[in-house]
């Protein structure tokens, strides 16, 4: 069954996020994943948040999204955007194609 990590970040320093960016494509790749969505035009539909970038991210499986993130790869990865930007992300199983 596919799973998701979905993102939100948020950063007054988008041109210091930059180096982070540049290294976690490959990371993701390592881990079977693929980017869904990555930044892009985006509109608050329902809710009071701002959205700021969003970024979601396919894996084959839920345990697969968890290795990604829990791996020393991205553990190294995430050090490159410490006080530069806030990330949320929360991994969620999707559904079984049909």
């Amino acid at each position: 069954m596919p799973a998701y990590i979905l993102i939100r970040v948020k950063t007054s320093q988008p041109e210091q996020l930059k180096a982070y960016q540049q290294t976690a494509p490959a990371i993701v790749a390592q881990y079977k994943g693929k980017f869904i969505v990555r930044g892009g035009n985006s509109m608050v539909l329902e809710g009071t948040s701002e959205p700021g970038r969003i970024v979601v991210l396919e894996f084959p499986t839920l345990a697969d999204a968890e290795a990604f993130y829990r791996s020393p790869e991205y553990s190294a990865a995430k050090k490159l955007r410490d006080g530069i930007a806030d990330f949320e992300m929360i991994a969620v199983e999707g559904l079984t194609p049909t």
